[in-house]
């Protein structure tokens, strides 16, 4: 174990509340391609602005046609994936918030995740709102239908994902950022930490007192920010710090999130 790997373990060890943030290099060894990396370019690009793709049917057929292909439905979960599933039995994960919309830490195993942009394996209504299986949506593309529509209202069908630019919704970020109040570690893993509000989680965190750990194979412009930062691969690092033995913490778990610290 190096140097930062072992001080990376340590903080996890002491840690009782833990808030994973995780991005799409969690995801890269189960074959879907992190969408700033070269390979991206087709599998990112298939999802148009909301504003096209809500006028335009050939830009929606276009968008259907490509999300039969998507890397997405092929995909297994990794042993990133299956280190945070550890921690979570190990009772100590408070949340996992993760900015991924292929649904692999739920196919894992994970109960406590938080999907700040949404994901990909539900559809939901521009016009009403309705949510339904992406899996329906893609059946009928198959068959014939090239454009499917909302069977609760005929409106405008696409995937229940948050497009850049687009805000989060509500209840989502609110939960998300209870999570990063009440933590005592923040473990980042896999993220370029350069999307908001996602990256701002950190701050929020740290601020009220959490320990940081970046788990990166590129520098983040927040990792002044952490008590220790780990450069390779998450599939790798996630396992090796999940099973450092629990150790007792230095001090009592305090943060804005405990009461008695109101």
């Amino acid at each position: 174990m190096s140097a930062d790997t072992g001080a990376a373990g340590a903080a996890v060890a002491t840690a009782r509340r833990v808030a994973v943030l995780t991005g799409a290099g969690v995801s890269t060894a189960s074959g879907i391609p992190d969408f700033r990396g070269p390979a991206a370019v087709d599998v990112w690009s298939s999802e148009p602005p909301v504003d096209a793709y809500a006028a335009d049917p050939e830009v929606r057929r276009t968008a259907w046609r490509a999300r039969l292909r998507h890397p997405v439905w092929t995909a297994e979960p990794n042993e990133a994936h299956r280190a945070l599933v550890d921690l979570e039995r190990s009772g100590r994960l408070r949340a996992l918030l993760t900015q991924n919309v292929d649904g692999l830490h739920g196919r894992a195993g994970s109960g406590r995740v938080v999907e700040l942009h949404g994901t990909m394996r539900a559809t939901a209504c521009l016009g009403c709102g309705a949510r339904a299986p992406m899996s329906a949506a893609l059946d009928r593309v198959r068959a014939g239908d090239p454009d499917p529509s909302c069977e609760a209202c005929g409106g405008v069908l696409g995937p229940a994902t948050v497009s850049f630019g687009q805000p989060l919704d509500p209840d989502v970020l609110r939960a998300a950022r209870t999570a990063a109040l009440d933590c005592d570690l923040m473990l980042v893993a896999g993220t370029s930490l350069l999307v908001q509000p996602a990256a701002d989680l950190v701050v929020l965190a740290a601020r009220a007192g959490a320990a940081v750990v970046v788990c990166n194979a590129e520098p983040t412009p927040l990792d002044g920010l952490a008590a220790a930062v780990v450069r390779a691969p998450v599939e790798l690092v996630l396992p090796e710090l999940v099973a450092v033995p629990r150790a007792d913490p230095e001090r009592p778990v305090r943060t804005w999130g405990d009461p008695s610290t109101w």
